[in-house]
């Protein structure tokens, strides 16, 4: 159905004949606006068991490989009990079980697999201290049981310890084992989360008094093992007038601020803040429409929080989920809400929240570190069947092109504007409904600019793309010639879910079609690389953008 209707705009647009938008494009390289944190470098997932599996380890390399800075991970499931083997939303790693006279027993192998997997692959834990082993359990019957949950259903490994000490010295456990294996020096590099969404009704079946006491106590253990860890919390769901994240975030950094440690009666440890932000996808009129304002309005109200307590505004801000929607584990065949994952618009999106995070964060005065995506893989499921993830079956998404295009970015962000842009403001009251979003973000470096492009639009039809004049100023004088990349994401480049579908859409693609399809997921270059003569410190070129649709223009010279 939405296929039809998506045929039938195209022709639509093709046979009016309207025109590309004409947009102009400024950048000037002598205007600092701010550093060019790689907020982009962090990534998460449910399944930590899936860090071990063939496609796992294959994608952690590629997530090390597509940046020039440390990237993190943050992963479920990693002290639940169990033997190991992933599930939709479930892992484990039986860290901690007790023997017959109660006393704890603590097994490190299935946990070892998967760090020595993000190790092997160079890539930095995030460590998410959670969810609770059978043996602690203050409600251990039935502990699992297997997403989804029907109404009423809880599982044991959301409740709160039976034994608050227990938990210390279980964090306390897991932080020396990994100081030991991995060296002191290595792991005061890591960051350490206490628990999931303790807000919520799916990840924490205990009060918030309980979880600041959970939080108490799994910062002292970890603190005895390693003195100069980095701790934080509470990772709650986003802030806003809907639900109680609000309330929730602003009382847990009352407690750090006001309170003294259940566990040691001192101060508690708080080193960065971390909550989620989500947008929110709807199916109208037969098509997906996207909701980038909600993310962006998450942001702005946990800023706004965190900008009430004084002795933390200059913490780290982690956004330890921040994504278009709030479940990975749920496909598109079933959810048709996210048919938005496989293709250019996932990626689109991302580019323009990745900017309205910036400017939040440059108008808030907050130290943003990170916009964590909340994707990874799906071992043996359907090819494209459209989880909210970075590759299928080993085949890399075009999501996965827009972070290659991050990476590629570095330096500081400079002044650069479009006339075609729709304002942070605009996007906070009323999302991005009308003309379409087509923007740009730039960062100049010693011997190189970048100018990221993208033409985005919440509403996922088809439209005209655009005809962009793009003008760079202050190019060096010793810069007689430039090296211009031009890397492209659409709908033709850097994208195997198109090939996927020409190829009649296999599920079991022969040889030489998963060959084409993993060369496919590449970041592409939409033209050869070629030489550009400044004048007077000035390069102008010509851009077509159609709808959902990203370029990365890359710049080099000799810096001298």
């Amino acid at each position: 159905m939405l296929k039809n209707i998506a045929r039938f705009c195209l022709l639509v647009v093709v046979s009016s004949g309207l025109a590309q938008t004409a947009v102009n494009v400024n950048v000037d390289l002598n205007q600092k606006v701010g550093s060019y944190s790689p907020i982009y470098s962090w990534f998460g997932y449910d399944e930590s068991n899936y860090s071990t599996t063939k496609n796992g380890q294959a994608l952690l390399r590629q997530l090390h490989d597509l940046s020039p800075v440390p990237v993190y991970i943050r992963a479920h499931f990693l002290l639940a009990t169990g033997d190991g083997k992933p599930e939709l939303k479930w892992s484990s790693s039986n860290v901690y079980t007790e023997d017959a006279n109660g006393n704890p027993v603590y097994s490190w192998t299935i946990l070892d697999q998967i760090f020595d997997a993000y190790a092997a692959a160079h890539v930095r834990p995030m460590v998410e201290l959670g969810f609770m082993p059978e043996a602690l359990s203050t409600h251990p019957d039935p502990y699992h049981i297997g997403w989804p949950l029907k109404p009423g259903q809880v599982e044991g490994w959301s409740f709160p310890p039976k034994n608050y000490e227990r938990w210390e010295e279980l964090t306390r456990q897991v932080a020396a084992h990994m100081a030991k294996r991995y060296g002191a020096e290595t792991v005061s590099t890591w960051y350490w989360e206490v628990w999931n969404e303790p807000n919520g009704e799916y990840y924490w079946k205990g009060t918030q008094e309980e979880y600041n006491k959970l939080y108490d106590y799994a910062v002292a253990g970890v603190r005895k093992a390693i003195p100069n860890a980095r701790v934080g919390g509470p990772a709650t769901t986003g802030p806003g007038p809907r639900g109680n994240a609000s309330a929730y975030l602003e009382d847990f950094l009352a407690h750090c601020a006001k309170n003294k440690s259940d566990a040691t009666g001192g101060p508690i440890p708080l080193d960065f803040i971390s909550f989620h932000i989500k947008g929110s996808p709807n199916v109208i009129n037969n098509h997906v429409q996207m909701g980038l304002d909600r993310e962006l309005n998450n942001a702005s109200a946990g800023f706004d929080i965190i900008n009430k307590f004084p002795q933390f505004v200059k913490l780290p801000i982690i956004l330890s989920e921040a994504d278009p929607e709030g479940c990975a584990a749920c496909s598109a065949r079933l959810y048709p809400p996210n048919a938005y994952r496989n293709g250019p618009l996932y990626p689109s999106y991302t580019a323009a929240a990745m900017k309205g995070l910036f400017e939040l964060a440059d108008r808030d005065h907050v130290n943003l570190l990170s916009m964590l995506t909340w994707a990874f893989e799906f071992e043996d499921k359907p090819y494209f069947d459209g989880y909210r993830t970075l590759a299928t079956n080993g085949v890399d998404k075009p999501i996965l092109n827009f972070f290659r295009m991050a990476g590629l970015m570095k330096g500081d962000r400079i002044a650069a504007s479009s006339s075609a842009a729709i304002s942070l403001d605009s996007i906070l009251k009323s999302s991005v409904r009308k003309e379409p979003d087509i923007d740009t973000l730039a960062t100049s470096a010693p011997g190189q600019t970048t100018v990221l492009l993208w033409n985005y639009h919440d509403e996922d039809v088809p439209a005209p793309g655009a005809d962009i004049a793009v003008s760079i100023k202050g190019v060096p004088a010793t810069a007689h010639r430039v090296l211009l990349q031009h890397y492209r994401i659409d709908n033709d480049h850097s994208n195997a879910y198109t090939v996927w579908k020409e190829m009649g859409s296999p599920q079991n693609p022969t040889p030489e079609q998963y060959a084409r399809l993993q060369a496919a997921g590449q970041l592409e270059l939409l033209e050869s690389p070629r030489w550009i003569t400044p004048d007077n410190g000035e390069i102008k070129l010509n851009v077509q953008l159609p709808r959902q649709g990203l370029s990365l223009l890359r710049f080099t010279w000799s810096p001298e």
